[in-house]
């Protein structure tokens, strides 16, 4: 069978795929890995889909796929990493997909400059009206400082890692579905030799279905408090090194800011704190919002804006019922 023959070459590049009821677009994911030049092996991780994604998996004789309980991401991406036998290695997401030849260009680049992850733009998609955004790759002389939110870092899928430099690196349960963003931070403290690929090597999809990324109620909550787990590791990790440098807490701070503001709109005075916080990190912060919001931050301070802001929201929420009859969060 073209299985066991697969089996005994090892690939160049492993791509690791999770999904879950995702049948809509994961032969175009698995589609894209087979555009290469390269010997590229799929690892699909089915984490307990309902339609009919399992049976789909077993007429693809070139994937290695598994199925397990709806455990989540990290645990069927760290399933799929240890199933892996490529040189280099890619997580990716399922209803997202490469550009042709895109492991062999990165590859290429990896090989010849023996680096630890080669990084590119990407392309964004959305899926309704077909219109595509090129997103470049953000140069940048700080690959840390970079990943904690100095500037844009692209999509953690259009990495191309070397499998035995991040072997060391699980998908973290504890970060929820923030779990790529701590991948990613981690991988860059370990101080990678990191090249770049100039074009773009994913193809993101914007889409009306189900996202992880977008949780709503209580589920948002929880994410929130990842992500900020996030910086309090990162930052705690670069101190106790003494790498920590002013340029980083500026990245840190930067990226804390949006957060605090939706903390705020369910727990103030967690928000109170990590306003407080970004203030530690760059005391010349300032609030990046323009126009009245800009000022309102600038002159009152984070909570006294947070309460007009809630306020607000208040007064308009009879007027901003979701489907369910309940109160949704209203923007700023």
């Amino acid at each position: 069978m073209l299985a066991s023959k697969l089996a005994a070459i090892r690939p160049d590049v492993s791509v690791i795929i999770p999904t879950f009821n995702r049948l809509w677009c994961l032969p175009e994911a698995i589609e894209s890995c087979r555009q290469n030049d390269c010997t590229t092996e799929a690892i699909v991780i089915d984490d307990g889909s309902t339609d009919e994604t399992w049976e789909w998996l077993q007429t693809q004789e070139d994937v290695i796929s598994v199925r397990q309980p709806n455990w989540g991401k990290d645990w069927a991406v760290n399933r799929g990493f240890s199933m892996s036998r490529g040189e280099f290695v890619r997580f990716l997401d399922s209803d997202d997909f490469l550009p042709a030849n895109a492991n062999d260009k990165q590859l290429t680049i990896g090989q010849r400059e023996h680096a630890d992850i080669v990084v590119s733009g990407y392309v964004t998609l959305d899926n309704e009206s077909g219109h595509k955004c090129t997103n470049d790759w953000f140069a940048c002389d700080d690959f840390i400082a970079q990943q904690l939110g100095e500037c844009d870092s692209s999509h953690y899928s259009a990495y191309l890692f070397r499998r035995e430099f991040v072997s060391d690196i699980p998908h973290r349960q504890e970060f929820g579905v923030r779990d790529d963003r701590m991948f990613v931070i981690e991988a860059a403290l370990k101080q990678p030799k990191v090249s770049f690929c100039v074009e773009p090597c994913l193809v993101h999809r914007h889409h009306g279905h189900e996202r992880l990324q977008f949780e709503q109620g209580i589920r948002n909550i929880v994410t929130n408090w990842s992500h900020l787990q996030i910086y309090r590791k990162a930052a705690a990790l670069l101190n106790d090194r003494g790498e920590l440098d002013p340029r980083r807490k500026r990245a840190i701070a930067r990226a804390l800011w949006p957060l605090a503001h939706w903390i705020a709109y369910t727990h103030a005075a967690e928000a109170r704190d990590v306003a407080t916080w970004i203030y530690q990190l760059d005391p010349d912060f300032i609030p990046p919002e323009a126009g009245p919001l800009g000022y309102l931050y600038r002159n009152l301070g984070f909570i006294a804006t947070e309460r007009i802001l809630r306020m607000r929201r208040l007064a308009l929420s009879p007027f901003r019922r979701g489907s369910t009859g309940r109160d949704e969060p209203v923007p700023a």
